[in-house]
């Protein structure tokens, strides 16, 4: 064996240990796994012109479904495939009907002006942080409700697009599901932290779901000021960071926050390196990106800041494999990530802010 062989030898050594140490088991792989094949599937059937024929060229109901189904696995946390599969449905449902909001009450809040459109989005933060008081799935659900949104806005569905959501719907649930339906029952449920007891405030007493509700919300509620006023680059970007940094407790923000900014630091940076292949080899740039997503579901539970770095990266490729080649444009992930950090870490301590539970 000469020295390139064993230089090899030993980074396929050091590879294999280290996702073992993250991953023991391959539970999370196979959900990483479940992932990538959810958004491909999705995407393939969203793009058959019998399945789309009646939605307008100008909607990409393959987009839409693919998102829908990603992230509604990324929320699935359940043991057995019945309770999965239910789960999947659910979050699927409540991704639709997020976009449904956004597109019936979009053209009232446009007439606001800059940034009227993104006061939509503010209800949707709300709800993913107060539905966490259900569990898992209620967090789902939530999580789910605001991504709806979200895709909505950033694909600038209207009101005639209803009909291309409800399609998007059908074909997230059956690309989310055949993959489950597949894994098998190795996967393990995710535990979420311990909400801390009702607080009392004065003469009030506030359940710490409505505190992060109202901590995500008052954040996002802030960015849509600073874009009326300012205007930024991508001020969905800084409001989904303050979404999802509120935790259950003002010290876990704090933390998540801290993990989130120096993963997005390095995630972003790595990902604009590799713009070139972008244009180039796009191929390369999907393998890529499938696979930062599985370490972004490896890494979420125990190391946020890989998960942070590994999304960050895989948005950065993929919106340059899609057309956008605007430096600025996606170096804006990183600062509007701190931008969106730091207004979730003040709304937690200010707010009605939470103990942590030992």
């Amino acid at each position: 064996m000469n020295d390139r062989q064993y230089s090899g030898a030993l980074s396929m050594s050091a590879m294999l240990a280290w996702l073992e140490r993250v991953d023991p088991g391959t539970h999370r792989r196979i959900k990483g796994l479940r992932l990538v094949t959810a958004y491909g599937l999705a995407a393939a059937v969203g793009t058959l012109h019998d399945v789309t024929r009646d939605v307008p060229a100008s909607v990409s109901v393959g987009t839409l479904a693919a998102t829908f189904a990603l992230w509604a696995s990324v929320s699935e946390a359940r043991t057995t495939r019945a309770e999965s599969s239910r789960d999947l449905a659910i979050f699927c449902t409540a991704a639709a009907f997020g976009a449904l909001t956004f597109v019936l009450f979009a053209p009232l809040s446009r007439e606001l002006g800059r940034g009227g459109a993104e006061l939509i989005l503010v209800p949707g933060a709300f709800l993913a942080g107060y539905l966490k008081r259900f569990g898992v799935t209620g967090a789902g659900i939530g999580s789910q409700f605001y991504i709806g949104q979200l895709v909505a806005y950033a694909t600038n569905l209207a009101r005639v697009d209803a009909w291309a959501i409800v399609l998007a719907l059908f074909i997230a649930m059956l690309a989310a599901m055949v993959p489950r339906l597949l894994s098998g029952p190795a996967e393990h449920p995710a535990v979420l932290p311990a909400l801390a007891s009702e607080s009392a405030y004065g003469r009030h007493a506030v359940s710490p779901a409505f505190a992060m509700g109202l901590q995500a919300a008052s954040g996002a509620l802030v960015v849509v000021m600073l874009n009326a006023a300012f205007g930024l680059a991508e001020s969905v970007w800084a409001m989904t960071a303050c979404v999802y940094v509120v935790a259950t407790s003002a010290v876990g923000t704090a933390e998540r926050v801290r993990r989130r900014i120096y993963g997005t630091l390095v995630g972003v940076p790595v990902g604009l390196i590799c713009l070139p292949l972008g244009e180039h080899a796009p191929l390369v740039v999907w393998s890529m990106a499938a696979f930062a997503m599985i370490v972004f579901s490896m890494a979420t539970p125990d190391r946020y800041d890989i998960a942070c770095g590994a999304f960050a990266f895989a948005l950065i490729v993929t919106l340059a494999a899609s057309g956008v080649h605007s430096v600025p444009l996606l170096a804006a992930r990183a600062w509007e990530t701190l931008l969106g950090g730091a207004l979730g870490l003040i709304s937690a301590r200010v707010i009605f802010p939470l103990k942590a539970v030992q």
